[in-house]
C-alpha cells in the first residue's frame, strides 16, 4: 500500500469507523446504465446515437419518461467509464468531462435528469486509471467526491482496475468518508470484492458500501447469466447475509431487451435478479426495446419481490431435481414465501417437477394459496404434505409467490 494512502486512512479512521449510514438504498436500486450496451464508445462521428456523450444519456432519460419507467421504481441514469477528459484541470486537479462529448458540463446533465424526476449517476475508479485508462481517483478523492456534490450527481460508481487489491479495505471507506463529508447524499456503488482474491471482509463491506459488486462483469450471453445465478447459489463466504436494506450484493446490470438472451432466459435473469434482492439496472437501448422485453421489464410482481422491505435474499435449496433444475425460496415482509424453480440447462421441452411444498421449506399447517408471480394467475391451494405438480421452461423460471392461510 502507498504510504501516503496508508497515512491518509490512519489520519481519518476514527471518524470512518461510524460507518456508511447515508440513509440510502433501503430496497434495491433501480434505474438503467450505460456500459453493457454501449461500452467506452468515443467516435461520436461515425456513432453520434451511441457514443458515450450527454446526447446519449438525455436520450435515455427521454425514453425512461416516455415509457413511464419512473413509476416502475426505475429512477437512475448512471454513466459509466470513459466520460471525462484524458486530464485533470491543471489548476484545480478537478476531473473535467470530456468538453467534445459533454459540451453542457455534468451539472447541467444533473439538472437535466432531476428535470425529470430522474436521478444521475457517474463513475469513477480508486486506482490511479478507471478501467479505459482516464483519469483515475487515487490521490484525488476528496477533490472528486467534492466535485460529484458540487455537480449535484446522486450516485457513484466506484471501480477497481489500475489499483492494488489489498488497498481496498482503506481506499473504499476513505472516498466513502469524503462523500458522506459532503453533505450531499450520493449512493456509494462499491467494485470491492470483485477484485480481492482473498479472503473478503463483507462486514466492513457493508459497514462502506451501498451496493457491492462482487461477481464478474455480466456479459450479454445465456453462459454468463447463469455464471453468475450460480455464484449466488454458492454463496461462497455466506455475502448474501450481509444483504438488506441499505446495502445490496450487486450480480451486475440486467441484459434484458439485448442481443444474447431469449424470451425464456430474459425472464429468468430479471426473475432470480429480484429473488437476489438485486439492484435492478436495465443495460439496454430504451429507443428500440421490444414491448416483449419492456414488458418483462416493467412486471409490477416481479418489482414488488425485489423491492420487498425485509430485503432477504433468496437461498438455494440442496435438492435433486432433473435436468439441473434448482429450488430458490426467499421470505417476504408480509409472511409469504417466493419461490423460484429455474432450469439452467435446456432439455428440449418444460420438465415437470413433483414435489410438496413441505420438501421446500413451507410447512403452514392451514396450507398455502399459490400464484404463479410473472402472469399473476392462481394455482390453488396446498396443504404442506400434498402432491406439488409444476412444469418448468428450458433455460427458464417459474417464480411462485405462497401466502399461508
Amino acid at each position: 500500500m502507498d504510504k501516503m494512502l496508508l497515512l491518509l486512512f490512519l489520519g481519518l479512521a476514527a471518524e470512518i469507523c461510524s460507518g456508511l449510514d447515508n440513509g440510502l438504498a433501503r430496497t434495491p436500486p433501480m434505474g438503467w446504465l450505460s456500459w453493457e450496451r454501449f461500452r467506452c464508445e468515443t467516435d461520436c462521428t461515425t456513432f453520434p446515437d451511441s457514443c458515450i456523450s450527454e446526447k446519449l444519456y438525455m436520450a435515455m432519460a427521454d425514453k425512461m419518461v416516455e415509457l413511464n419507467l419512473k413509476a416502475y421504481g426505475y429512477e437512475y441514469v448512471n454513466i459509466d467509464d470513459c466520460w471525462p477528459a484524458k486530464e485533470r484541470d491543471p489548476e484545480t486537479g478537478k476531473l473535467v468531462a470530456d468538453p467534445d462529448r459533454f459540451p453542457s458540463g455534468i451539472s447541467a446533465l444533473a439538472d437535466y435528469m432531476h428535470a425529470r424526476g430522474l436521478k444521475l449517476g457517474i463513475y469513477e475508479d480508486f486506482g490511479v486509471q478507471t478501467c479505459a485508462k482516464y483519469p483515475g481517483s487515487e490521490f484525488y478523492m476528496e477533490i472528486d467526491a467534492n466535485t460529484f456534490a458540487e455537480w449535484k450527481v446522486d450516485m457513484v460508481k466506484f471501480d477497481g482496475c489500475n489499483s492494488d487489491p489489498n488497498d481496498s479495505p482503506y481506499g473504499y471507506p476513505t472516498m466513502q468518508f469524503y462523500m458522506n463529508k459532503t453533505g450531499h447524499p450520493m449512493l456509494y456503488s462499491c467494485e470491492w470484492p470483485l477484485y480481492e482474491s482473498k479472503k473478503t471482509d463483507y462486514a466492513l463491506i457493508r459497514k462502506t458500501c451501498n451496493t457491492w459488486r462482487n461477481s464478474h462483469d455480466v456479459q450479454d450471453t445465456w453462459d454468463s447469466v447463469l455464471s453468475i445465478i450460480d455464484f449466488y447459489g454458492d454463496d461462497n463466504q455466506n455475502f448474501s447475509a450481509y444483504t438488506g436494506p441499505g446495502g445490496w450484493a450487486d450480480p451486475d446490470m440486467l441484459v434484458v431487451g439485448d442481443f444474447g438472451l431469449s424470451y425464456y432466459q430474459q425472464k429468468a435473469q430479471f426473475g432470480m435478479w429480484a429473488m437476489f434482492s438485486a439492484p435492478l439496472l436495465m443495460s439496454v437501448d430504451l429507443r428500440t426495446i421490444s414491448q416483449e422485453a419492456l414488458a418483462i421489464l416493467q412486471n409490477r410482481n416481479v418489482i414488488a419481490i425485489n423491492q420487498d422491505p425485509l430485503g432477504v435474499p433468496a437461498k438455494r435449496l440442496d435438492l435433486q431435481l432433473p435436468n439441473s433444475i434448482s429450488v430458490w425460496t426467499k421470505p417476504l415482509a408480509d409472511g409469504s414465501t417466493a419461490v423460484a424453480f429455474y432450469q439452467e440447462g435446456n432439455s428440449g421441452r418444460p420438465t415437470l417437477v413433483s414435489t410438496t411444498l413441505a420438501t421446500i421449506g413451507l410447512a403452514s399447517g392451514n396450507g398455502y394459496n399459490v400464484t404463479e408471480v410473472f402472469d399473476g394467475k392462481g394455482m390453488g391451494t396446498f396443504k404442506p404434505s400434498s402432491p406439488f405438480k409444476v412444469l418448468v421452461d428450458p433455460n427458464g423460471i417459474l417464480l411462485l409467490k405462497a401466502v399461508p392461510m
